[in-house]
């Protein structure tokens, strides 16, 4: 049995050392200086087969076989205990044998090496170059032990690893696919949602302006405005940013005119309905530009002008009545305004534009900006005579003074046109300001003054006579003082005693008895029929809002005493327009025209486009026209006839004096309306002029016919008509 190795000796950290004569070996060998004698990795570097590189590239001679000392050692049992982690798999691999190894060598310290005890070899011969590497000779198997049984299973396979090149493919598949959403969604919010979002941000930093439309004027028949607009500014706060309420409104108020207190009430911080901070406050309105200049000099916090319309009316009064007024934002009220307010209202343009926030609240250079131009509405061309209103109305309130709490109108109209020269109203009020004025004092009495016309109705019961035949020119009629009729009766002012009273007579008597009695001739659908076609009945159109319409008593609903009222101007409602046009009918050879107010319409172009033209009707022929002028030319020609204080030196007239009531809501109201309707010149009429005065106290007959025959005769002189070349003719009242 060979010798046992020597015990490898444990140092104090537990490392196990070799024997002295290892040591001694290895010491040798470095001394030596041999290639390789002492290098760890060669001794650690084992074949298969057990050997030592070394031992490979020498053909398994080494230097330490030279050593005569050394001879090959088995591994022993006590050996294979050894700490080496590594000795079971190596004995594998040497097919159960112990490789050779390198004895008498010593670990490095704080490493636990591998010792393996070999016998000592034989000392070779040197071999020369010439000379093939001697076989290795496996060391005799002991014959007392049996040789180590390799194992007839295979050793089991490693378990396998997970791929790393898939997890590379998933994790690349994965980054690319984040990368394409993150792409995809890039590529929307520059090209599809961009919009959006540059629109939520500048939406907050956008501002709007409206740009005012200038509303049309309204012009007279010359082209002189009655009405229009003027640049002005509005002033206004922002209660958020005023900061010395009592001092701001201190200031302004000697500039705008208006009390202190009221201004400060105005910049009182408020919130609106929804509940938001109010920013703007109305603080005046139609502010000069001048005095708006000023009130931004001042740099009062808060306080800000911007540019706004003011309606001026240049007459103040001067035909108000019909121009009526506009609200501060320029819709129209009120007369003409308010029925044109569609034509005369242009539509207003803005401008929005972007502006920098908080201090900076100013327009962004280069920022978004879009102007939207505004559209000046239409103007109007009336066909009012701006001097002749202003006479009229002159004229008119002179005479109603006489009488308080009086209401009048006054209508000139021009024959065969239609046209409304002037048309006025009393009391009036300032177009201007129309605030302080009572409403009353606003209406058009031509077009909204409902009255029982009275006697003036007398000629369009004769008219309807002499067109239906019932009468000629040359009938006379044997006149009553009074006619019964149902439970009243109907007296003359004139009583004629029973005699035979000619048709210019009984006009300018005005004869009650005379005209009921031709009335009965007539019947009363027939009646009826005419004064529809003089215009009764219907609102004539001229323009005004609220134009009322009169009635008319059907026939069904005639009482026993109708046939004596309607004929002479009672149980009817008109007003003096349509009164007015009625005898414009009788001026105009029997031609019916609907009055009108509007001329033309001029567009902001320039361009004039005429209105509808009038309606008109044949009501009388010529010849009964021509005979129903001649006969109420006798009313202020006839000694002692009821209009003699209409008659005018120059110029021949032919008209009717009236007396009737006024009605509101259908009831009779305190007092008398006198009127008087005329034309002249009566041979070849160019105007026509109706007067209505309602006097609570009476005495309205002294009023219509002198305010007539200044009116004519002021219109006559306006338009140069020339006076008549014949006298009058005589009349007679009472023909043998």
């Amino acid at each position: 049995m060979p010798p046992r190795s020597e015990e490898p000796r444990r140092d104090a950290t537990g490392s196990r050392r070799g024997s002295s004569r290892d040591v001694g070996a290895r010491g040798a060998a470095r001394r030596s200086g041999e290639p390789g004698a002492g290098g760890i990795s060669d001794a650690r570097a084992y074949t298969p087969r057990g050997r030592t590189v070394r031992e490979q590239r020498t053909g398994g001679r080494t230097d330490r076989d030279d050593d005569a000392g050394r001879t090959e050692q088995r591994r022993t049992p006590r050996s294979t205990r050894s700490g080496d982690p590594f000795r079971p798999a190596l004995q594998v691999l040497d097919g159960g044998r112990a490789g050779a190894g390198r004895t008498g060598r010593r670990e490095p310290a704080g490493r636990s090496g591998v010792v393996r005890t070999v016998t000592p070899r034989a000392p070779r011969e040197p071999r020369h170059d010439d000379e093939p590497p001697a076989p290795r000779r496996r060391a005799p198997r002991r014959p007392d032990r049996p040789a180590a049984r390799r194992p007839s299973r295979k050793p089991p396979k490693p378990p396998r690893l997970a791929d790393p090149r898939r997890r590379l493919r998933l994790g690349t598949v994965l980054t690319l696919a984040l990368f394409a959403v993150i792409g995809i969604r890039l590529v929307v919010l520059q090209a599809v949602d961009a919009p959006a979002y540059a629109g939520g941000g500048v939406a907050d930093r956008l501002r709007t302006v409206t740009l005012p439309a200038a509303r049309g004027a309204i012009y007279d028949r010359d082209g002189a405005p009655l009405a229009h607009s003027v640049e002005a500014r509005y002033v206004y706060a922002d209660p958020t940013q005023v900061k010395d309420i009592p001092g701001t409104a201190k200031a302004l108020s000697p500039l705008l005119g208006i009390p202190a207190s009221e201004l400060a009430g105005s910049m009182k911080p408020r919130k609106r309905v929804n509940g938001v901070d109010s920013q703007f406050e109305y603080l005046a309105r139609g502010v000069d530009i001048d005095r708006a200049r000023q009130i931004t000099a001042l740099e009062l916090p808060g306080i800000y002008t911007h540019r706004d319309e003011r309606r001026e009316v240049p007459g103040g009064d001067l035909a108000a009545n019909l121009l009526g007024f506009t609200s501060q934002d320029m819709v129209g009220l009120e007369g003409l305004e308010a029925r044109y307010d569609d034509v005369l209202r242009g539509e207003d343009g803005k401008r929005v534009y972007e502006v920098g926030l908080g201090d900076l609240a100013a327009p962004i250079p280069g920022g978004y900006s879009e102007t939207t131009k505004a559209k000046p509405g239409s103007s109007l061309r009336l066909t009012i005579d701006r001097d002749l209103q202003f006479m009229t109305q002159r004229m008119l309130a002179r005479h109603m003074a006489s009488s308080k709490g009086s209401t009048g109108a006054a209508v000139v109209l021009e024959v065969g046109t239609g046209e409304v020269l002037a048309q006025a109203s009393h009391p009036t009020y300032n177009a201007a300001k129309p605030v302080p004025s009572d409403p009353t004092d606003r209406e058009d009495a031509a077009t909204s003054f409902v009255v029982d016309p009275g006697s003036v109705h007398k000629a369009i019961t004769f008219g309807a006579a002499l067109q239906e035949r019932v009468i000629t020119p040359d009938t006379t009629l044997p006149i009553a003082n009074a006619i019964r009729k149902g439970d009243t009766w109907f007296a003359d002012t004139h009583p004629a005693e029973g005699r035979r009273m000619s048709l210019p007579g009984m006009m300018a008597y005005s004869s009650n008895v005379g005209t009921i009695e031709i009335a009965d001739k007539l019947g009363p659908e027939r009646l009826i029929d005419y004064q529809k076609r003089f215009g009764l009945g219907e609102p004539t159109g001229v323009g005004m809002p609220g134009e009322a319409s009169g009635r008319l008593l059907p026939a069904d609903e005639w009482s026993g005493s109708s046939a004596g009222s309607v004929p002479i101007g009672h149980s009817v409602d008109a007003t003096p327009l349509q009164m007015a046009a009625a005898y414009a009918a009788i001026a105009n050879d029997g031609t019916y025209v609907q009055p009108r107010l509007v001329r033309e319409v001029i567009g902001p172009d320039g361009k004039r486009r005429p209105t509808d033209p009038p309606v008109t009707r044949s009501v009388l022929s010529p010849d009964n026209a021509a005979a129903l002028r001649h006969i109420l030319e006798a009313v202020t020609t006839v000694e002692g006839a009821t209009g003699r204080a209409a008659a005018l030196p120059e110029w021949r007239v032919a008209g009717k004096t009236g007396t009737g009531w006024r009605l509101v809501d259908g009831r009779k109201q305190p007092g008398e309306v006198a009127s008087f309707i005329g034309m002249a010149p009566a041979e070849n009429p160019r105007y026509v002029i109706a007067v209505f005065a309602h006097t609570p106290a009476g005495g309205g007959g002294d009023i219509a016919a002198p305010a007539f025959r200044d009116m004519m005769q002021f219109t006559l002189r306006h338009y140069g008509v020339p006076p008549s070349g014949e006298k009058a003719p005589k009349f007679t009242v009472y023909p043998r």
